[in-house]
């Protein structure tokens, strides 16, 4: 793999990560006349949880839905420049010019006024972008493996850059898709946040994998993966380095989970072999998702990782895919139980997806 680093008209970088290191060079010029950015970001921390919150009132005014002939993910072309200056690529990953997390965000800490129990600081972190393919109409269960590969690496290197970032302590990919997700740029991409905390999802993940290991002396994600191998009545896929399952206690109608077997707690601490793998396994998962109701599945694919600073010996890497559709057509929506609680309502059990995810 080749990575070559390029500057945006207005100063945010953008990285070419070529498949075959022998490619053209990456050298176009992008002759947009862009404002320089100017990202106003805020949070404010929860009183009452203590969680952080984002604000982030500039993003109003992204990019909402353009028609395939004016896709800022698609490779420039003539009279037509993009967010990508070079006229084709294999993947790209440059910082979002509507970032929810950015540097240089000129905000004052304090507290919000009036309410001196929440604190405010400036949401200082990194947003970025990443196109995993040239070609709008596709999607990432498309990829060859090869192009997956070089997401996974593309991935590892960016997990690394962000965790180098001043003020970085949690890096997270993901990637949204469709429309029932929320999805407003439909080009097959996904993203990756630098977050200035560590967020409540993995600080709640870590206590439980702390408190396991007190007890049992092991790491609970791997005694899951090895009952779950043991029992085979909710794994998908099962290769040499990867456990693809539904988990047993699923919050959504249709998730599964890919875990290495064995511990690490990022992205770039896997092996050749394990990147490889892992580009046979999640294709294969993806298919088995789209055959499911007979149409593209919407989906949230989330990396969890290891804080930047700290954890790593609690941090088990996976990757967990899932989806609001509990039939082809019909949504489950996050109500009151859910939204108000936090306490998740399954209308489909784990052992009854899994089954009709095989036959798929």
């Amino acid at each position: 793999m080749r990575r070559t680093a390029r500057t945006l008209a207005d100063g945010r970088e953008i990285i070419y990560f070529d498949t075959d290191p022998a490619a053209l060079p990456r050298e176009a010029e992008d002759t947009r006349g862009l404002p320089e950015q100017a990202p106003a970001s805020e949070m404010r921390r929860d009183p009452l949880t203590g969680e952080w919150v984002a604000l982030a009132a500039h993003r109003q005014s992204r990019t909402y839905k353009p028609p395939a002939d004016l896709c800022p993910l698609c490779p420039s072309g003539p009279q037509r420049p993009s967010e990508i200056p070079e006229s084709d690529y294999d993947v790209v990953v440059f910082e979002n010019r509507f970032p929810s997390f950015a540097q240089g965000v000129e905000v004052d800490s304090g507290t919000v006024p009036g309410m001196p129990m929440v604190p405010s600081a400036p949401a200082r972190g990194r947003c970025e972008v990443v196109c995993f393919t040239p070609e709008h109409n596709t999607s990432f269960g498309e990829l060859s493996r090869a192009r997956v590969r070089t997401v996974v690496d593309a991935w590892a290197d960016r997990t690394e850059a962000l965790g180098r970032t001043p003020g970085v302590e949690q890096v997270f990919c993901f990637e949204n898709r469709g429309e029932e997700i929320g999805v407003t740029l439909h080009h097959p991409h996904g993203q990756i946040y630098g977050y200035p905390f560590v967020t409540p999802r993995t600080e709640r993940m870590l206590e439980v994998a702390e408190a396991y290991r007190a007890e049992h002396g092991r790491h609970v994600f791997g005694d899951v993966i090895a009952a779950e191998r043991s029992s085979g009545e909710r794994v998908l896929v099962d290769s040499e380095h990867w456990t693809a399952f539904v988990p047993a206690a699923a919050r959504w109608p249709v998730e599964v989970q890919l875990a290495p077997r064995r511990q690490v707690p990022g992205i770039p601490a896997l092996t050749e072999a394990e990147r490889d793998d892992f580009a046979a396994t999640y294709l294969e998962v993806l298919r088995r998702l789209d055959g499911l109701y007979g149409r593209p599945l919407p989906y949230i694919a989330a990396w969890h990782q290891a804080p930047v600073r700290t954890d790593h010996d609690l941090s088990w890497l996976h990757l967990q895919v899932f989806s609001p559709m509990r039939s082809a057509d019909k949504l489950k929506y996050l109500a009151g139980s859910e939204s108000g609680m936090a306490v998740w309502i399954n209308d489909v059990t784990p052992e009854r997806i899994a089954a009709t995810l095989r036959e798929s």
